[in-house]
């Protein structure tokens, strides 16, 4: 039997419940100056590879991706496109936090201070002798606050535009309803909000457009606050989101609710937490999120060109 077979070397792992799968070998050759010039070639020329890895049959809606490529800047330990079922992230949290797993696991890292160069810039993270890790975000920000948007059904919500590595809309509702038994109701209203952003204009800076919705309930006594974050290809965040926690926390901080160096603890709607600090450098915050990555899974995909369902069944775009 004739086949045209190519092996893609994945390790998986998983960040507070939210998997990463980092292409290690077999993925495409980039073209670029930066790391956003590869990430554009990527989107451009090379999205079957995203979907073949990314989408049914070889994965699922949840999963996130990350593709190693030799970092533009010689600091850096590694370059890192981030990628999931419908496109393309400029960062992720859970995903640098796997990708730092993933080097440990690989002997290319040691414990210590390393860093990482990304579409949005460097970032950096410390590996602990216990295995956890600790990022160093890119700058977050607030754009908008208390902005109203109206849902189809006339409901109002209010909520915050704030940039974390990824562009969030960050709202605080009853936290009765943030656990896993109204998951649904919860995702049908996280796009409820995201189709009246986009409908009513509102976006991140230069017309950016606000992917990720992040419903929060405040800190309950034990001082942990809790969120669920719908992410830009429908799935749910299992983790509680580092670039959400890094935008939510550049918001508390603008109200004062937070100052600098103290913890903020962040549950997911499954229960993994992160912990995150805040501190203002240069006019500018820099938030740090730490957490802990474990390897599920070091395999080769197997892409064969004849299989009617290499380059993946294609996610959907809305719902």
């Amino acid at each position: 039997m004739v086949t045209n077979i190519k092996q893609v070397h994945v390790v998986d792992s998983h960040t507070g419940g939210e998997p990463t799968r980092v292409v290690i070998s077999g993925g495409p050759d980039l073209t670029g100056r930066s790391m956003k010039s590869k990430q554009n070639d990527f989107r451009l020329m090379h999205d079957s590879f995203r979907s073949a890895i990314i989408n049914e049959p070889r994965g699922w809606d949840v999963l996130v991706g990350a593709l190693l490529v030799q970092p533009m800047d010689p600091s850096c330990i590694a370059g890192a496109i981030f990628f999931n079922n419908v496109g393309f992230l400029d960062m992720c949290g859970h995903g640098t936090i796997g990708v730092a797993a993933t080097l440990a696991y690989l002997g290319k890292i040691q414990t210590g201070p390393h860093q990482i160069e990304t579409p949005v810039g460097k970032v950096s993270i410390y590996l602990h002798e216990s295995g956890d890790v600790t990022l160093e975000n890119v700058p977050s920000y607030r754009l908008l606050k208390q902005k109203t948007v109206v849902l189809e059904g006339g409901e109002e919500v209010t909520g915050d535009a704030a940039w974390g590595g990824n562009w969030f809309f960050i709202s605080e509702i009853d936290r009765s309803i943030l656990n896993m038994q109204h998951i649904e109701e919860l995702i049908q209203f996280s796009w409820s909000i995201r189709r009246a952003l986009r409908k009513q204009g509102v976006t991140g800076r230069d017309g950016e457009e606000i992917d990720h919705i992040e419903l929060y309930a405040a800190a309950d006594p034990s001082s942990v606050s809790r969120n669920f974050v719908l992410c830009p290809g429908g799935a749910y965040d299992r983790s509680p989101c580092g670039t959400g926690t890094s935008a939510k926390m550049a918001c508390m901080f603008l109200d004062n609710k937070i100052g600098a160096g103290a913890v903020v603890i962040q549950e997911s709607i499954t229960g993994s937490v992160f912990q995150g600090t805040i501190k203002e450098e240069g006019g500018l915050l820099i938030t740090s999120i730490t957490g802990k990555a474990y390897i599920t899974s070091d395999s080769n995909l197997i892409l064969d060109s004849y299989d009617p369902f290499c380059y993946g069944i294609p996610a959907l775009l809305e719902k």
